[in-house]
């Protein structure tokens, strides 16, 4: 019985209660938290989620990654002709050309491509535009005459990073020049390769 009151005692000087509230509160607590925990968690659950391991999740295989074909040699080709090869047609490889060179940039679909920063450059001839680091229209073609010395530098380097990166797989040709006939942009083309 001592204990009993040593034990009553303390209850009322930490709390204040009588033991009799103080054990009806943390009965109550006891159970509002196994009511509250039982929302959360099913007793089934748990007991068979302890007894066997849980069952093996199907997961979707990854996805397989982007293989771009084997470069095509296209050899001579117009520039009308690679057109045909910005993106649109996913069959197609990414042809872009620099000083008369084509280059299958397939590899970079992703910065070449359709929605790609550089997709303006697919499929055309980006000499000056890339001399110029410029994105205008305009610029998209092979004419180097009013180039400065940085700007040809310029595009030297973005040639050279080509030449290491990207297959060569064919050069531009005029309309006429295909029929063995030169003119003057197969001219200036074979100028500029100079």
């Amino acid at each position: 019985m001592a204990f009993y009151s040593a034990l009553a005692e303390s209850i009322d000087a930490y709390t204040g209660l009588s033991p009799v509230a103080f054990f009806t509160i943390v009965a109550l607590m006891v159970g509002v938290y196994f009511l509250v925990s039982g929302f959360f968690v099913y007793p089934e659950d748990e007991a068979a989620s302890k007894s066997s391991p849980p069952p093996p999740q199907q997961q979707a295989p990854p996805p397989e990654p982007f293989v771009p074909p084997e470069p095509v040699q296209v050899g001579d080709i117009t520039l009308e002709e690679l057109q045909a090869y910005n993106g649109s047609d996913p069959k197609k490889p990414l042809l872009m050309a620099i000083k008369g060179q084509v280059y299958d940039v397939s590899i970079g679909r992703l910065f070449y491509g359709p929605g790609g920063a550089y997709s303006f450059f697919a499929g055309r001839e980006t000499s000056r535009a890339l001399a110029l680091m410029s994105f205008d229209p305009r610029d998209l073609n092979s004419d180097l005459e009013d180039l400065n010395e940085a700007e040809l530098e310029v595009l030297h380097d973005w040639e050279e990073k080509f030449k290491e990166k990207y297959v060569k797989v064919g050069q531009i040709v005029s309309e006429k020049s295909k029929d063995g006939n030169e003119d003057e942009n197969s001219k200036q083309i074979k100028e500029n390769l100079e």
